[in-house]
């Protein structure tokens, strides 16, 4: 079964308040016959799109492939949060590739934000950019870890953008019984990703990309010059990038070892008018320390969009409102009464460390994909650090690629089911407080 037809309409944004409220251009042409580019890109997500920007920005001819319509994937079905640094944090990554190399990794996560929003600015894309998000414990003792994280952001990286949250200030913030205190980060943002998706498709396309939708790739001949077949068509490049994340498949091994799919689920209550001050009383996205994390909003129509539950096969939940209702109604029960007005679901992609896993499959041939959570930032700079290396200035690729991405164990076929008990454990302990 291939994931990008498994849930959804072939070439259709899933029924979502992300599309609901974005201004979706026509359908752009699928590829025909043969055409060549010095650089072919699959898949058109934050990634891609990036990729394709900066690389027809430096006077390249661009080729990007997608099997649906740009932003289509993750990229449009997101939580919309742009955090700091990686998905795991600075402790975690000093134990894990030591202080030196956790402070490039800081520098390059401080590099993705700052050009998501130089994107957005230069690009005037107007996706409801705003500042601030917060990460909440439920537990004494997560607070103290999230306060103590702060403190080491302060006096180690000089970042002093946090805003510590006792359980006075935590409630004041987001009137909520499960939360105990928590930290503020002023230097993150949230934002609509589908039309921050949609604007750089629209910036790569004026820089001179040429963008092809409906053409799902299905067979990659490497070498040089590399070909990318699709059912009516083929590219001939001399470079080609690997974007497609959650939706891989096949196309190339080395990466489907390392790099899982797994579903995301979130739903956008009817607007809430003076009640969405029982939600957030300032206008930020949360994230929770619960390891299947809880992650909502306020939209700009005053609506709660709250993010929460997984799964780890082909298919969506039949009722995706059931599925996300739960853990928003422990969140905020006094919300039993309110309509859920959209329900969607989106496929992602993790790795084994929970970071990302950038690779050279060729000399010719870079893929990133595996975000984990963490892509609105990640993505769109991931693309940017190829499009580098291609340029030959490969230090910040380089970088990311040296993070360890191991194998899952048991190759493709054993990973989801060894997966699903490990959430299953980890989602126990988050229910017991553990």
């Amino acid at each position: 079964m291939n994931l990008l037809y498994s849930n959804d309409q072939r070439g259709s944004y899933p029924d979502s308040w992300y599309a609901a409220t974005a201004d979706i251009p026509e359908r752009r042409a699928a590829l025909r016959g043969d055409i060549t580019a010095d650089v072919c890109i699959v898949g058109g997500g934050y990634t891609g799109l990036s990729a394709a920007l900066h690389l027809a920005e430096a006077g390249l001819d661009v080729v990007l492939l997608e099997a649906h319509r740009a932003g289509f994937g993750a990229s449009g079905r997101n939580g919309g949060q742009l955090g700091s640094g990686q998905r795991q944090d600075q402790l975690k990554l000093e134990s894990m590739v030591g202080r030196d190399h956790a402070r490039q990794l800081w520098t390059l996560g401080e590099g993705a934000k700052a050009l998501v929003k130089d994107l957005i600015t230069r690009h005037k894309i107007d996706c409801y950019q705003k500042p601030g998000v917060a990460w909440t414990g439920s537990s004494t003792a997560e607070v103290a870890d999230l306060h103590r994280y702060a403190a080491h952001l302060d006096q180690q990286y000089d970042y002093d953008q946090i805003e510590v949250l006792d359980r006075d200030a935590c409630f004041t913030l987001c009137p909520s019984p499960d939360y105990r205190g928590g930290i503020l980060d002023h230097g993150a943002a949230h934002l609509h990703p589908l039309r921050l998706a949609l604007g750089l498709a629209r910036a790569a396309s004026n820089a001179g990309v040429r963008i092809f939708e409906d053409s799902a790739v299905h067979h990659i001949a490497k070498g040089d010059p590399a070909t990318v077949q699709t059912d009516a068509g083929r590219v001939t490049a001399h470079h080609v990038i690997l974007a497609t994340n959650g939706y891989l498949g096949g196309l190339e091994r080395s990466v489907a070892a390392r790099v899982m799919p797994i579903n995301n689920f979130i739903v956008a209550t009817e607007p809430l008018g003076d009640r969405a001050a029982t939600v957030l009383t300032r206008d930020v996205a949360v994230a929770d320390s619960r390891f299947v994390v809880n992650y909502f909003r306020l939209s700009h129509d005053k609506r709660l969009l709250f993010g929460g539950g997984e799964s780890y096969g082909y298919r969506f939940p039949r009722d995706i409102r059931a599925v996300v209702s739960k853990p928003m109604l422990a969140v905020f029960p006094h919300l039993r009464d309110v309509r859920l007005e959209y329900a969607w679901g989106g496929t992602l992609a993790i790795t084994m460390k929970r970071l990302p896993h950038l690779a050279r499959i060729a000399p010719n041939m870079l893929s990133a994909s595996g975000y984990s959570g963490h892509g609105v930032g990640t993505a769109v700079h991931a693309g940017q650090l190829m499009a580098l290396a291609i340029q030959g200035q490969a230090e910040g690729f380089d970088t990311m690629a040296a993070m360890p991405t191991p194998a899952f164990p048991g190759g493709t076929v054993l990973r989801s089911p060894l997966l699903v008990l490990a959430m299953s454990w980890f989602a126990l302990r988050d229910r017991l407080g553990i």
